[in-house]
C-alpha cells in the first residue's frame, strides 16, 4: 500500500487523536486534530522519539499546497488527486 494512501493516527499528549493529512518530507508528516481539523502539527519521527511542533492555518495550509506541488511535479496523479480532496475538504 502507497503510504501517501494509508490512514495514520496518532495520539498527542494534550490534544488527543490526530489525524495524518500527509507527509512534508521523510522524517516528517502533517497532523490536524481528528474531529475539528483545527489545529495542526507538524510531527516529527526520529531515534529520540516523536515531536509535535504546532501550527498555524496558514503554514499547514502552505505545507499542504507545498506537496500538492510536489506530487504534480512528480507525476503521481493518483496521490496528488487523494491529496487535492483532502486540501478543499481541510481549507476551502
Amino acid at each position: 500500500m502507497n503510504p501517501e494512501n494509508a490512514e495514520t493516527y496518532i495520539n498527542h499528549p494534550t490534544w488527543g487523536l490526530l489525524y495524518k493529512i500527509c507527509m512534508v518530507d521523510e522524517n516528517q508528516d502533517l497532523f490536524t486534530t481528528l474531529y475539528a481539523q483545527r489545529l495542526f502539527f507538524l510531527v516529527a519521527n526520529d531515534v529520540k522519539g516523536v515531536k509535535f511542533q504546532s501550527l498555524g492555518r496558514t503554514e499547514a495550509r502552505m505545507m499542504l499546497e507545498n506537496r500538492l506541488r510536489t506530487l504534480r511535479r512528480s507525476g503521481q496523479p493518483q496521490e496528488y488527486d487523494q491529496l487535492q480532496s483532502v486540501f478543499q475538504r481541510t481549507f476551502q
